[in-house]
């Protein structure tokens, strides 16, 4: 009867883990598989379209890149109680603060207008007018944000989460060659070399691995949730379980369009999930509500990013935990960001392309300083304490940094001159 009684209270000490992770679970998994938003989505579709299951393995070596930088967010924000904008105002003066606020609004907005493209053209599938769409996702978000605090949204936005893994089933529809993906998407290789056109498609999936968004909302979000210092284990543990998760769901988008759309040229996600309704329906429909879910899991991160380092720059009450009497200018920020952003969607002859090219741009410009100056704030001791970075944390996140910035850097010139590497196109 004693392994009865031993195996009892284990059950127990688990139940009691779990129930606690589910309290305090959110920003890792939110901010992770919102990273898979309508550009992700894209991103993975055309590159299976394009290179089949060749660059599997480059996703699956993404995911601990991702964690090792935002797992650094979590312990910024627990023991600063700020967020990443307020941080660097405080930590680097008012010209990097200023520079890192404007550069962030801009970027975000550009953004934010190629979710609302991505779920336009999404319903537009299905015979949904775009401006039914914008109007209907406005309605939506603002319900989500002025109802019920910071864990009501975060709870709805993680059922979004969840309808996130829909390319799962999708997969398994199509039959894809497991030994196909086996044999040639879990080798490192790089079919054709590093031509120019690959090295674009690489920095691509970097691109949407790590955006500068991901570091001010992840930050920001752990503040409004209140975690306590004994709590960084679990947030350590919900980023870890949203790069996992967020790397299955690129990994199966890329096995769908690799399957069925090998060879094809495809331009983005709807035109992909259009293809695919000709010979599997069910997949094709499943591409196109996982699109739309995509944009709106960003779309909903992304807007409150800006927001929240509005508020903490300027000193406003900046919490989904204020009703709207109590911070006006958050709120204020919030829907006009939104509102704004799904309007120039509806504008005939909008230069959509065009802002898609400047999200890349000037996303490039934001996300090396954002991570130089994350790194340096984890190296203050006398702010940081024992969470500080060790010598392991510095060479580790380091390296991913310097890596991040070298490549992210030369994305940027491969977006704005093209010639420059060789390639014929983008994805």
């Amino acid at each position: 009867m004693n392994w009865i009684a031993k195996l009892y209270y284990k059950i127990q000490r688990l139940w009691k883990a779990i129930s606690l992770y589910i309290v305090l679970s959110g920003p890792g998994l939110v901010v992770m598989l919102a990273d898979n938003d309508a550009g992700g989505i894209t991103t993975y579709a055309v590159t299976g379209a394009k290179y089949e299951y060749y660059l599997i393995w480059f996703l699956v070596i993404l995911g601990p890149v991702a964690y090792c930088v935002q797992e650094m967010t979590v312990r910024l924000g627990v023991i600063t109680k700020r967020g990443h904008a307020e941080a660097i105002f405080e930590g680097f003066g008012a010209f990097w603060g200023w520079f890192s606020l404007l550069d962030l609004m801009l970027v975000n907005w550009l953004t934010l207008i190629t979710e609302f493209v991505g779920m336009t053209s999404a319903l537009m599938i299905f015979g949904i007018p775009a401006w039914v769409t914008v109007t209907a996702v406005c309605l939506l978000m603002g319900f989500i944000v002025v109802n019920g605090g910071y864990w009501t949204w975060e709870k709805i936005a993680m059922l979004f989460c969840a309808l996130n893994l829909i390319y799962i089933p999708a997969a398994f529809i199509v039959h894809p060659d497991v030994s196909g993906i086996l044999a040639h998407g879990l080798v490192p290789n790089l079919p054709g070399g590093l031509t120019g056109q690959m090295f674009f498609f690489l920095m691509a999936n970097i691109g949407t691995t790590i955006a500068p968004w991901m570091l001010f909302f992840q930050q920001s979000s752990v503040v409004d949730k209140g975690l306590k210092e004994k709590d960084i284990a679990f947030g350590r543990f919900d980023t870890l379980l949203g790069a996992v998760a967020t790397v299955v769901v690129a990994v199966f988008i890329v096995i769908v369009t690799g399957t069925v759309l090998k060879g094809t040229e495809v331009t983005d996600a709807a035109q992909a999930a259009s293809l695919l309704r000709r010979t599997y329906p069910y997949a094709g429909d499943l591409m196109a509500i996982g699109l739309f879910d995509a944009g709106l899991l960003g779309a909903i991160c992304i807007s409150l990013a800006s927001s929240w380092a509005f508020g903490e720059v300027f000193g406003w009450a900046h919490s989904l935990n204020n009703k709207i009497r109590e911070a006006p200018w958050f709120y204020v920020n919030y829907f006009i960001t939104l509102v704004s952003a799904g309007l120039v969607v509806l504008i005939p002859g909008a230069p959509l392309v065009l802002i898609t090219l400047f999200v890349q741009v000037v996303a490039v410009t934001l996300l090396p300083p954002a991570l130089v100056f994350l790194i340096l704030l984890l190296n203050d001791r006398k702010t940081m304490g024992e969470y500080a970075n060790g010598v392991w944390d510095n060479v580790i996140n380091g390296g991913v940094v310097v890596i991040i910035i070298l490549l992210s850097t030369a994305f940027g010139i491969s977006t704005l001159f093209p010639e420059f590497f060789g390639q014929g196109g983008t994805p």
